[in-house]
Formats: structure tokens, sequence, C-alpha cells
């Protein structure tokens, strides 16, 4: 049986022209108000014009290749964006025309909720039927607390740590409805935080969402400002900022967090540093690959 792997990320924008059409997709159609698009501008012009998503992605999946080559499993690893090129029915086509009868699917989330990574599932599946591809799709639901993923964190934590230093774990922020409808993703995310601060021995941390969205529903906190607040209240200087919700490069962590926390913080007399993304870290890689080698050699 011919056998590949997929990896699936959000998508973001190369260039700065394309910020439009890429909001147009993220908001499924509905135009942008002319605030949004300027704001949006603004912040990736403060990044250097673009996302690096793409490039850490397609990283990603040529380090998880070689990876698995170098296990015995020579299997291709495609990968695809759910927002932005290369599109998910686009990778499938090709997926298909390369004659693969199985595919493993990694969503490069590690927690899971219905309302991101199922939107993955959804927009898979839609291309599968629509091209009529007989290829099965196997899916790794979630890998929050896979060992090999806390070790990753953990090493990007741990040059980061001192005394009186505060660490702070952050997830990207959902609607709180998600709470009602039984979803994992808040359980799964304050997971993810408590094994890598077990695995440092870390006796005080703390969790809080971020970039929560311009909705007037409310979302998952305490937000990050919230407890920034609080240690500048408490007399704290110092401030780690772990994002252990994200694995590469992108907006929520060059902007977000290096740009608007940055300043915040500074504003309240506090250092803050970030821990390095996980990108093609080494460890990340093997963790990748222990799933994905999962997924292959399941019968």
């Amino acid at each position: 049986m011919k056998q590949a792997v997929l990896l699936l990320a959000h998508g973001a924008p190369e260039r700065i022209e394309d910020l439009g059409a890429y909001l147009d997709l993220v908001r499924g159609g509905r135009p942008a108000p002319a605030e949004l698009r300027a704001e949006l501008r603004r912040r990736y012009e403060a990044i250097g014009g673009a996302s690096p998503l793409t490039a850490r992605t397609r990283e990603q999946a040529e380090a998880l290749e070689r990876k698995l080559r170098q296990c015995g499993m020579p299997v291709r690893v495609y990968f695809a964006m759910r927002n932005w090129r290369p599109f998910i029915r686009e990778v499938m086509a090709q997926i298909g025309a390369d004659g693969i009868e199985r595919v493993v699917a990694i969503c490069l989330a590690p927690q899971y909720s219905r309302a991101s990574i199922g939107l993955y599932y959804d927009r898979v599946q839609q291309a599968r039927m629509e091209l009529g591809m007989k290829a099965e799709i196997v899916w790794t639901r979630s890998f929050h607390d896979h060992p090999l993923l806390i070790e990753a964190y953990a090493e990007k934590l741990a040059p980061l740590l001192a005394e009186d230093r505060r660490v702070l774990f952050t997830a990207h922020s959902l609607p709180v409805r998600i709470l009602e409808e039984g979803d994992p993703y808040d359980r799964e995310a304050r997971a993810t935080a408590g094994a890598v601060a077990r695995r440092l021995g870390l006796s005080q941390w703390d969790f809080a969402y971020q970039s929560q969205g311009a909705t007037e529903e409310p979302w998952l906190g305490p937000t990050v400002e919230s407890l920034l607040d609080q240690y500048a209240a408490e007399g704290a200087r110092e401030v780690v900022i772990a994002p252990i919700g994200f694995v590469a490069d992108h907006l929520e962590i060059l902007y977000d967090v290096d740009v608007h926390f940055a300043g915040y913080a500074r504003e309240r007399g506090l250092s803050l540093q970030r821990t390095e993304s996980l990108n093609a870290s080494p460890t990340f890689i093997a963790a990748l690959a222990a799933i994905a080698r999962a997924g292959l050699e399941a019968a």
C-alpha cells in the first residue's frame, strides 16, 4: 500500500499585497471592514511585511520526511493550508494524482478543538469527496501530551528559567461556548502547560489565553494582559512567555507576543522574554515522526 503523511496548518500570506485576499478567506468570504484590513496590514508591517508560517511549515514537512526515511519509512510528506496556499484541495488533488492509498493527517496544533482542528477534518473530507478519492485518511486527533512534544517545549524554556522570573504559558483563545459543548481544548491546553512545568520541576507558573477574537461573544481567559497587570502589581520584574499552543513562528507569535505583549509589559516596568518557537527543532520533528509512524504502522 502506498502511504503518505499530510501536515496541515492554518496558512498565512507570504506577501503583504495578499492580505486582503487572505482576510476574505479567513472570514469565509464576508468582506472585512476597512479598519480591520488596516489593522492587519499594520501588524504585518510590524513583523517585516509577511508571515514565515508557510516557510516554517515547509521546513517541518521536509525535516519529517528525512526523519521518517532515517527510520526506515521512506514516505512522502505533503503539507497544506486551510486558509492560504498551498490549499488543502490542491494538495489533496496532488495526493490523488500520486496514487497515494493511505494518508496519515496531522494538524500542526497539539490540542484538539472541534472549532479549529475539526475544520481541517471537514475541509479534507470535502476535498476527498469532490475529487472522488479512494485514499483512506488516518487522523491524528491530538498530541497535546506526547512525551517528545513536552520535551521539545521544555528544551526551549529551560535556558530562560531564573529565580524570580515569572513563567506564563499561553495558547490561542477560543469562544467560551466551546466549554458548554464539551470541547476538550481548554483541558488539553492546560495539560500541556502542566506537563512542561513538571518536566522542568517548576513549582510556580501561570497559564493564560492570547489572541482573543474581535467579537462580542466571550472568549477563553484569563488574558495575558491581566496576568501582566498582576505581575506588575506584585512587584515582579521579569516574565517569560512560553506559547505551548503553537509549533511555528507566525503572526500570533511575532506580533501578539513579540510586539504587543512586550510593549504592554514594558509600560508596566516588566521585562518580557519568549521561548523560541519549535519550528523544525529535532525533538519536535522526532515527535511528529513518532506520531506519523503510529499511523503508518496501524493495521
